[in-house]
């Protein structure tokens, strides 16, 4: 992947944008303005239709972008600078043409799976929602304060989005499944070699790790083992175990290779 991405990025590079978060918010900032002052304004020609881009409308396919979040005008402005800041973060990470490549792929996605029910209009929000995962995956412990009191970090806001787009998928419609799939299909592109190279390492740790405690919990370990036979204080306690002091690591003996010995034993590590 990383080679790939160098390869396009030396081809086709000059051609990135530069703060294209900017761009968007900026677009659906002009639309929804307009929607406010011009009050017979609609946004309905903006919405990609796949059915009316066949018929002639291929122009949606690139405004339904700049179509605004319907959500109320107090907290769509907190939503375009959550965009924006996450967006141009992931801008200085990758690099200009690499976060152009992951909205391209987004949105190349979106349109295809919005083709597969030509009939009903597809929604922007699944794109947006990619930028979020992307910045949550690389920055888990960045704090947003909800409702300017409660600092919550965006991992634990991730994971409420994977769930809800878990609940989208089975539950939701069609339409609202393949625009599920495709949302979580740049993300994929990008990270899925991270995540299962990340998944393996953790599956070797906990193997490892209760091998380990296997071990330590099968058998207590030995204080006391014979350099010549290798009997220990736990395998046959009856025996006396001591210490020759002239040899290299004090070499420990059990009572019946004590006299075959030919150094003096000591006896003060005699086992108690």
């Amino acid at each position: 992947m990383p080679s790939l991405l160098n390869k396009l990025e030396r081809v086709f590079g000059r051609f990135a944008i530069a703060s294209l978060s900017l761009y968007l918010v900026a677009g659906q900032v002009v639309v929804f303005l307009s929607g406010m002052l011009l009050h017979t304004l609609s946004i309905e020609p903006l919405l990609l239709v796949p059915v009316l881009v066949l018929h002639g409308q291929p122009w949606r396919v690139l405004t339904f972008l700049l179509v605004p979040p319907p959500i109320s005008w107090i907290f769509i402005a907190f939503s375009w600078w959550l965009f924006y800041l996450m967006g141009s973060a992931l801008e200085d990470y990758w690099g200009v043409f690499r976060y152009n490549l992951f909205l391209f792929i987004g949105w190349a996605l979106t349109v295809g799976a919005a083709f597969l029910t030509p009939g009903e209009p597809a929604t922007n929000a699944f794109v947006a929602g990619s930028v979020f995962l992307a910045f949550a995956y690389l920055n888990p412990d960045f704090e947003l304060v909800l409702f300017f009191i409660l600092p919550v970090k965006i991992k634990w806001l991730a994971m409420l989005t994977w769930v809800g787009y878990a609940a989208i998928f089975v539950l939701g419609s069609w339409s609202s499944r393949c625009q599920v799939f495709a949302a979580t299909g740049n993300f994929l592109i990008f990270f899925g070699r991270d995540i299962i190279l990340s998944a393996r390492l953790h599956r070797r740790r906990m193997t490892g790790a209760a091998q380990s405690f296997g071990r330590s919990s099968a058998e207590p370990e030995a204080r006391h083992r014979c350099h010549v036979c290798g009997k220990t204080d736990l395998t046959h306690p009856q025996l006396d175990f001591r210490y020759c002091s002239k040899c290299a690591g004090e070499q420990c003996y059990c009572s019946e290779h004590i006299f075959n010995h030919e150094h003096v034993l000591t006896d003060d590590k005699a086992k108690a």
